[in-house]
């Protein structure tokens, strides 16, 4: 088994105070932090990386995304959510097929891994292709198919809807795969692109295979009004009629969400996974977070897919998420510094059922350096302020997921970029686009 040091850091552990323990040695033995101390351990170690002085923090989860979207980017700009899908998003993803899906997975991966990611939940279709993509490059990740229904309800079947048997499949080839890097989530696209027999074949499914949920709720005031006027009841409410919040379960967006939602999700343990620039664009709505959390509502942090947001820079999402709060409660205590580095490390890691997001000793050994001697870094007078409100995903010069360096110096050590870059263009955006493909 490897035995890394990482030494001469400033490492932020994301304990409950956010500590910054200056100049630490933190030891890896293979996919695990084994120690975090102020002094050099004692023996011998096949690894050691000066880390510069610079921070370490713990590796950055993306909580809700669709990473093959990245072929999508900045397409069908300047429209509201469902005119976005039903004109522009549905009818380029028809075109999709399993080898293009990966394409952009890879070009996806890259970006994630370089700005500091090292979990993420994502829900996408050709979901086994995304797995194999995942597992080569060496991040974690929780994968659910997004499942839609569109039948009538009589007409419902396991074996007759294509999602669930997506789900079998990616579920038999995929739950554990790496030694856990992959765990299958069970999932409900929307309240509004399914019914209620693969509501409840669903929320089965997961109960029976141990699995976690992942579902959009409530994004856009239409959606949550629409709901309501067919079953007088929220999306929120009317899912957990049908058992559907029953597991361990994210819901993203939850922007038109109520009081009486965040009391079901306290109670049932459901995260929120707050979306700010994917709502900020596509003027879904701003989610009430701080209400969400005095609710007792975990919340963790996700970036959406590439075409609304356009990036994956969790820095920026950290930035927004912050500033924004502040700004419309009219409160720049709203969310600390503090507060939104939690729910894009340790709170993240809660919603997904995973051991990460902490630097201290049996946490997954997901972590990262960012660079300090950035002339926007300088000076310092405080490691989190700085984190939110100065870094910017390029600022990551280290990412160590599952005790393995995966990038360095600007290096991909387990992904040829190039390949990938290949692929998208010469392939996949053809595929979706034909001569009108952008380069």
């Amino acid at each position: 088994m490897e035995r890394i040091l990482l030494h001469h850091c400033r490492a932020l552990l994301m304990d409950e105070a956010a500590t910054v323990l200056d100049d630490a040695f933190v030891v890896v033995e293979g996919e695990t932090i084994a120690s975090v101390t102020p002094t050099r351990p004692a023996g011998d170690f096949t690894q050691e990386i000066d880390c510069g002085g610079n921070v370490l923090m713990p590796g950055l989860v993306n909580a809700h995304t669709h990473i093959p979207m990245t072929l999508m980017r900045g397409y069908g700009g300047g429209c509201d959510l469902h005119t976005w899908l039903n004109d522009w998003i549905f009818p380029a993803e028809a075109k999709l097929d399993g080898r293009a899906v990966r394409a952009g997975a890879g070009l996806a991966l890259a970006e994630l891994i370089a700005s500091g990611v090292t979990t993420i939940a994502d829900m996408y279709m050709h979901t086994t292709h995304i797995a194999q993509a995942v597992l080569e490059a060496g991040i974690s990740a929780n994968l659910s198919c997004g499942g839609v229904y569109f039948g009538a309800p009589g007409d419902f079947g396991p074996d007759t809807c294509k999602d669930c048997e997506n789900q079998r499949i990616l579920t038999e080839e995929f739950h554990g795969a790496g030694n856990g890097q992959i765990l299958v989530d069970a999932s409900v696209h929307g309240e509004y692109t399914s019914n209620v027999p693969l509501w409840q074949w669903m929320a089965d499914y997961a109960q029976r295979k141990g699995l976690g949920m992942h579902v959009h709720v409530s994004e856009t005031q239409s959606e949550h009004e629409a709901c309501k006027g067919r079953w007088g009841l929220t999306p929120f409410a009317i899912l957990d009629r049908y058992g559907v919040w029953d597991t361990r379960a994210i819901a993203a967006h939850c922007v038109w969400t109520t009081e009486e939602d965040w009391a079901g999700m306290a109670e049932k343990g459901v995260t929120c996974v707050h979306n700010p620039v994917s709502n900020l664009k596509l003027g879904s709505g701003v989610a009430w977070i701080p209400a969400m959390k005095a609710a007792g509502v975990n919340v963790a942090l996700g970036t959406d897919g590439v075409s609304s947001n356009n990036n994956q820079d969790m820095f920026e999402e950290m930035k927004f998420a912050a500033v924004l709060h502040n700004g419309v409660t009219h409160n720049p205590l709203a969310l600390l510094p503090r507060d939104v580095l939690a729910m894009a490390t340790r709170d993240g890691g809660r919603a997904l059922g995973r051991k990460t997001g902490v630097i201290a000793p049996g946490y997954t050994a997901d972590l990262i350096l960012v660079d300090f001697t950035r002339p926007h870094l300088t000076p310092c007078h405080s490691v989190t302020d700085h984190l939110v409100y100065s870094a910017r995903g390029s600022d990551v010069v280290m990412n160590m997921a599952r005790g393995k360096v995966i990038y360095k110096d600007g290096t991909f050590l387990t992904l040829d970029l190039d390949q990938i870059l290949a692929e998208v263009r010469q392939y996949a955006l053809p595929k979706l686009f034909g001569d009108a493909a952008p380069r």
